[in-house]
């Protein structure tokens, strides 16, 4: 076997790569040193920007087997047949820090799926919870910046954190679900994935049906304390890259069971609360789960930052049969998260390996930009329609109409019968053990006894006790006590 060849990245030998070109022996740098300079200057544009947020991350590939029969609800081909598989890429990641954080913190994980199917990428783009914070896009950067460093402190702030959420009741949901015991998952293969938006799908017969996702874990739901987590994350601050590492390494294989909530589209209008408020969950009475199939990781990417770094996923990579719903915040996201990749990646960013289609190929009138790698022969033609066989329009829309009435401006959404910010949130807290309820008091009054306005504190109390008398009421005795000591 002959020995490889070290090469400039244009393909030239190299001659010396321990030694730089100098002007006599222990003399200055010569500029004709081409190798040093292309050295050095790719080395200072190795990284690129970081994901403003889940940008601390991790992914695996693997495949999505469907189990269960769901034709009846959607024509999308990867989901058509029993048995049928589909490859996919899953990236966990935390929200609020940076690159260099700690995986074992209190913080929502991202949990996105990009499937690999025959019709194009599906990208599904959750979290590990049901709900969010918010339920419009429009606040969605001031809650950002307000759980993110503080521009003049450079660090997180308590202050920012819970006066954000004094003035977001609609926050009192999720913030029960991250200072509960699942707030901090023991590792990203012991933890449940959601879709969180509402979705639309649309069967063969143009029926269309509003639907959840819920991935859970088969490993079994583990999650770690506050205590715990600080001890893990002083240990290795990699510990849940390393623990979701060294799994697939020696054989193991995480998997998680997709079930969906399926609701026909007519009972939405008059459904007890908007089914599209994303800081509420379906109840199970009213939507059963209905298994659809099993997703399991089996290989690890082999250059993290080409594939866990660069992969971009946007919730507007819809597949027919599959489409949104009037969920704000899943329609912000579909502008959003795709504009997202176009500045951090570049325009061309759908042709990197982990984000082209693999089992379909990509056949547009793109052209050109940063990076293009798409190069057609001289005689294609780059507009539509043509007369030279290019691809053209199916006409075949991916999914169901949605109806629309009324006048355009700032709208309040509209109040279902039981619209309620904190009704959920107490119903969560009452569904808890005695254990459980002592650590979620415990964790939401060791930040808000850190913030020094008093009328922010007294806010969120608020909130608390609206959600359930006794909630308030522990939170509020706990802060006390924290705050007199």
């Amino acid at each position: 076997m002959s020995k490889r060849v070290l090469t400039t990245e244009s393909g030239a030998p190299v001659a010396d790569n321990q030694n730089s070109a100098t002007a006599g022996a222990g003399g200055p740098l010569l500029l004709q040193d081409q190798h040093l300079l292309e050295k050095l200057a790719r080395f200072n544009r190795e990284r690129i920007p970081e994901r403003v947020v889940h940008a601390r991350g991790s992914g695996a590939y693997g495949h999505f087997e469907v189990t269960d029969d769901v034709t009846g609800f959607t024509h999308a081909d990867f989901l058509n047949t029993v048995g049928k598989r589909t490859e996919v890429f899953l990236r966990f990641s935390t929200v609020a820090d940076n690159l260099g954080g700690a995986d074992a913190v209190r913080d929502p994980r991202g949990f996105a799926v990009k499937f690999y199917t025959e019709e194009g990428n599906y990208d599904l783009v959750g979290n590990n919870t049901p709900v969010f914070f918010i339920k419009d896009p429009l606040k969605f950067p001031d809650f950002i910046h307000s759980q993110k460093r503080d521009p003049f402190t450079g660090k997180q702030e308590p202050d920012n954190v819970w006066d954000f959420w004094a003035h977001a009741p609609e926050a009192t949901h999720q913030v029960t679900w991250l200072m509960g015991d699942r707030g901090i998952p023991a590792s990203y293969r012991h933890m449940n994935g959601y879709g969180s938006h509402t979705y639309q799908w649309t069967n063969a017969e143009g029926e269309a049906f509003f639907v959840k996702y819920h991935f859970k874990t088969n490993q079994g739901v583990r999650s770690l304390s506050t205590e715990q987590a600080q001890e893990i994350a002083g240990k290795d601050p990699n510990s849940h890259q390393t623990d979701l590492l060294q799994a697939i390494e020696r054989g193991v294989r995480p998997s998680w069971t997709l079930h969906v909530q399926i609701m026909p589209a007519a009972e939405a209008a008059d459904y007890r609360f908007s089914p599209f408020d994303l800081t509420k969950v379906w109840p199970h009475k009213d939507f059963p789960l209905q298994r659809v199939g099993r997703l399991v990781l089996d290989r690890n990417p082999d250059n993290v930052f080409a594939e866990v770094e660069q992969a971009a996923f946007s919730p507007n990579n819809f597949v027919p049969g599959i489409g949104p719903s009037p969920d704000k915040m899943l329609q912000g996201r579909l502008f959003a998260y795709a504009d997202a990749h176009r500045y951090r990646l570049g325009v061309n960013h759908t042709q990197l390996a982990v984000n082209a289609p693999k089992a379909t190929p990509a056949d547009n009138y793109g052209r050109d930009g940063l990076m293009a790698s798409n190069a057609q022969g001289r005689a294609a033609k780059n507009y539509e329609p043509n007369s030279y066989g290019g691809p053209a329009e199916t006409g075949r829309p991916l999914s169901a109409p949605l109806a629309v009435a009324g006048w355009t401006g700032t709208h309040e959404a509209p109040l279902h019968t039981k619209d309620d910010d904190f009704f959920q949130a107490g119903e969560l807290y009452r569904l808890m053990s005695a254990e459980e309820r002592s650590r979620l008091i415990a964790n939401i009054a060791g930040g808000l006894a850190q913030v020094s306005r008093d009328d922010v504190v007294e806010k969120n109390l608020a909130h608390f006790h609206a959600a359930d008398p006794e909630y308030g009421r522990r939170v509020a005795e706990a802060v006390h006590a924290l705050r007199e000591d």
